[in-house]
């Protein structure tokens, strides 16, 4: 089903909703015409994945010099989805899904390429999918600002603070990408 927005109308959520807080979602659920979107009854949800997906407004972390990511949770440039704990990509899907998330007919595990796949967001400004089919989601990374950077703002190049909060500099988000990933194949 497609991804929902909190603070979005039924028929602004059937579109390509913008409005509200900002929601993390699955890829392969969350878009408007993805590969799991088969809700023809007019509901809309948060996707389908079943590690928080659908929690509200990313947090912001710290100045790196008082917390930032000195306790070992995050790292700067992190793509959740796609990099692996250690903060290196990952080769295929098996990260965002066990065994890839697909499979061939005989059984034979059929990941999904990594491009395809990462966690998304939307909300706060920013659009659920690409608006183009198969509808891809916009990918998330831990970015830092450099300076004060507003909602809706830059925070690195191609990530956008979706936090709903002025950011200083030092403070890290997961910023979202304009760049959606590529369709699935």
């Amino acid at each position: 089903m497609p991804a929902a927005l909190p603070g979005a109308t039924l028929a602004q959520n059937l579109g390509n909703p913008t409005q509200g807080p900002s929601v993390i979602f699955d890829p392969l659920s969350g878009p408007k015409a993805s590969p799991f979107d088969k809700d023809n009854s007019g509901n809309a949800s948060t996707g389908a994945l079943s590690t928080g997906i659908g929690y509200g407004s990313p947090p912001i972390f710290g100045d790196t010099a008082v917390g930032g990511f000195a306790d070992g949770n995050f790292t700067d440039d992190y793509v959740p989805g796609q990099d692996l704990p250690v903060g290196t990509p990952a080769t295929d899907s098996s990260i965002m899904y066990i065994g890839g998330g697909r499979s061939d007919v005989d059984g034979t595990p059929d990941p999904y390429d990594i491009a395809e796949v990462a966690i998304c967001m939307a909300g706060n400004g920013g659009s659920r999918d690409g608006g183009t089919s198969p509808f891809p989601g916009s990918p998330t990374k831990t970015v830092t600002a450099s300076g004060t950077v507003a909602n809706g703002g830059t925070v690195e190049t191609g990530f956008v603070n979706r936090s709903g909060k002025s950011l200083v500099s030092g403070q890290s988000v997961f910023g979202s990408n304009g760049t959606p990933l590529s369709d699935v194949a």
